[in-house]
């Protein structure tokens, strides 16, 4: 299948300040229509990587193309970007309608135009009966919905967003979540969406693109990456299950205690008893009440339509999720421990060299 041309293409684009790499060369493709988020702890690059798209900071190297068209060397309102930051950004003294015209003004889009966009994208935004407040008559939540307008009502190729919704509650949160993913699959458009939040990331994307220390550790759709991580990284950043350090024998894995336990896929070559780490989701162990089991309950926590356990089996603690009426298991119940698929090795550490982030990855 032949692959789509890409809206967005980064080649080895690269920042420094002094000796230090705040993003390492660094490649990546954004499809039309395509929500991708990418994640990753503070300082691992990502904010620095949108700074460079919209020409706020200047690259230290390496080239970006919208719509096979080089832009790195025009100014950020020659691009055909948008933007939202985390903090609202919105101009005090202006009108919400007022904020919303400022940049259709400056691209000298018609009268009429400015119009028929405004009201669309009041109606998207659900902002009718704030258009002639100001700021400072708005909440916080509101104010960001406004930001969010004033990026859409742009109908730019592509909107970057900055940790948007850092500073919200969790509800509202949630809400602005769900309206930014939905406007966008609307409209269209493409999106690149920068989050500290794995769930967040999971619950928008389309693909998600994973950072570490200023390079792009892999990328994938949210399921690739939740069930079957390649970095240890990955797996942290997204709960997935337990990590546990195996030995490696007859393309099965070894746990502390000697059980053999089946992996996903082969073993590599020349691993035998080596040591591996490996992941087993907390939903694939199954436990089962018996007095002569080889495990205990250390913890049970109820969590609504689920139940989590902390589990020890032999040397190892493992977390297990069950369904929340189940029938409960108390601390210091003996149980059989039952894992209901292979478990899945994983590197442990960030590969060396930058990895290509593009649209292939998510399929």
């Amino acid at each position: 299948m032949t692959a789509p041309t890409p809206l967005l293409e980064v080649r080895d684009l690269a920042k420094r300040y002094g000796s230090a790499w705040a993003l390492h060369p660094t490649s990546l493709q954004i499809a039309q229509g395509e929500f991708v988020c990418i994640v990753g702890a503070s300082g691992c690059g990502k904010s620095t990587l949108l700074s460079l798209l919209m020409g706020i900071a200047a690259s230290d190297g390496g080239s970006i193309y919208l719509a096979g068209q080089r832009i790195d060397g025009i100014p950020p309102e020659a691009r055909d970007m948008a933007m939202v930051f985390q903090s609202h950004a919105l101009f005090p003294h202006m009108s919400v309608r007022r904020n919303l015209t400022f940049g259709l003004r400056m691209k000298n889009v018609p009268a009429g135009e400015q119009q028929r966009r405004i009201d669309q994208i009041v109606t998207l935004c659900q902002l009718h009966g704030y258009v002639e407040r100001m700021p400072s008559q708005l909440s916080g939540g509101q104010q960001q919905r406004v930001a969010l307008a004033r990026a859409l009502v742009m109908q730019a190729a592509v909107t970057l967003y900055d940790e948007p919704l850092s500073n919200l509650d969790p509800k509202l949160r949630q809400s602005l979540r769900d309206d930014i993913a939905r406007l966008h699959r609307s409209l269209g458009r493409a999106a690149l969406f920068v989050t500290h939040d794995a769930t967040e990331a999971m619950v928008m994307a389309d693909r998600i693109i994973v950072m570490q220390s200023g390079r792009i550790v892999e990328s994938g759709t949210p399921e690739s990456l939740y069930r079957a991580p390649r970095h240890r990284v990955t797996a942290e950043l997204f709960g997935a299950g337990n990590l546990i350090e195996v030995a490696l024998e007859r393309g099965a894995a070894v746990l502390p205690g000697g059980r053999l336990v089946p992996l996903a896929g082969m073993a590599p070559e020349g691993r035998t008893r080596a040591r591996a780490l490996a992941l087993l989701p907390h939903e694939s162990i199954r436990l089962t009440l018996n007095d002569e089991g080889d495990a205990t309950i250390v913890e049970r926590q109820f969590i609504g339509a689920l139940v989590q356990y902390r589990v020890a089996l032999h040397h190892l603690e493992l977390r297990a999720i069950a369904n929340g009426d189940s029938a409960p298991l108390s601390p210091g119940t003996r149980v059989d421990v039952r894992f209901l698929q292979p478990l899945h090795l994983v590197e442990d550490g960030a590969p060396d060299v930058p990895h290509v982030a593009d649209m292939e990855s998510a399929r």
